[in-house]
């Protein structure tokens, strides 16, 4: 990824700044739908069919990472490699949101479109957060 555009999708040209906002905003996009699983995951189970105790477990561990990944964005210089961690742990999560799709899931039609969506979002965050890290650290 080019510098100018990291540079224009955080809207910074220190890249220790770009960072930190994908990792802000990593941490509000996960923040928010660890709440929902946690708060509806009997309504959004029946929508994505998806058992809603999966959803329940899914939504504590998402609401959690956000807090954590939120205090690394609050820092003025995130460690390393704790953000090599979120892009591990993003890239990771992407993968077996796939493979649980392909594997083990049932999904209804809304799954369909919901799990490869929100798996290409978390891969874009891990993508955009290691180019931001690379840069940070050139």
């Amino acid at each position: 990824m080019s510098q100018a555009l990291l540079a224009g999708l955080a809207r910074t040209t220190r890249p220790q700044e770009a960072v930190r906002r994908f990792l802000a905003l990593d941490a509000v996009v996960t923040g928010a739908n660890g709440i929902a699983y946690l708060t509806a995951s009997g309504p959004l189970g029946e929508l994505l069919g998806v058992d809603a105790g999966l959803l329940l477990g899914l939504g504590a561990f998402l609401t959690v990472f956000a807090a954590g990944v939120a205090w690394l964005a609050s820092r003025p210089q995130p460690p390393v490699a704790a953000v090599k961690l979120v892009v591990d742990a993003n890239a990771l999560w992407a993968l077996l949101s796939v493979v649980a799709l392909v594997a083990w899931l049932e999904p209804t039609a809304a799954g369909l479109v919901w799990t490869p969506m929100q798996a290409a979002t978390v891969a874009g965050f891990a993508g955009l957060q290691w180019a931001a890290l690379r840069a940070a650290t050139r």
